[in-house]
């Protein structure tokens, strides 16, 4: 996951809407299927994906109230503490 990437996906979900976001990952998900990728074309979807995702969640927790500083840091600590063990 990479922090600067949900960052600027977090603002085009202020600045738009998160069904995009969701739209966005569907389709990355439907051409992950596609057999002729690569491995390092996969690892790439993948890695998108994973980061919409985050964004999202970031998102959510900043709707719910937390701060947008506190809820990146603690997302961010999840995903390192999941890494760890």
């Amino acid at each position: 996951m990479k922090l600067p990437l949900i960052k600027q996906l977090n603002t085009f979900i202020e600045e738009n809407d998160q069904d995009y976001v969701v739209e966005a990952i569907e389709v990355l998900e439907h051409l992950s299927e596609v057999p002729s990728l690569s491995e390092g074309e996969l690892d790439t979807i993948g890695e998108l994906i994973s980061n919409m995702y985050g964004a999202l969640e970031v998102s959510r927790e900043i709707r719910n109230g937390v701060p947008r500083k506190e809820a990146m840091n603690a997302f961010m600590q999840r995903v390192l503490g999941s890494i760890d063990t």
